[in-house]
């Protein structure tokens, strides 16, 4: 699928239900739940947010993320030097910030 759209992420966070929170900067993905990947949209916060991870890591999660918007929306999501980091574990933030996402 060819991407049409880019949103920059606005902040990732592992919210108190201990779930990895991404927060696009402008692009609404309320029916991201149609992509059937376990991903899902907070209407009131603005954000796409994984489970509780159990098998999976946060990073894990990230990707998942990362290729619901692609697949579902051809939206692109990008980090920035913008981008806010909250609760993330440094080496998460590393794998993260490592990872280029195709």
């Amino acid at each position: 699928m060819h991407v049409r759209k880019h949103d920059n992420i606005k902040e990732i966070r592992i919210d108190k239900l201990e779930r990895l929170c991404v927060m696009p900067d402008e692009q609404n993905f309320s029916f991201i739940w149609r992509s059937a990947m376990e991903v899902h949209w907070d209407e009131k916060g603005k954000f796409l947010y994984s489970p509780k991870p159990r098998e999976w890591s946060y990073f894990d999660w990230y990707r998942q993320i990362l290729d619901a918007t692609k697949d579902e929306y051809g939206c692109c999501l990008v980090l920035t030097n913008e981008t806010s980091w909250i609760d993330i574990p440094i080496a998460l933030k590393e794998q993260i910030l490592s990872y280029v996402h195709s």
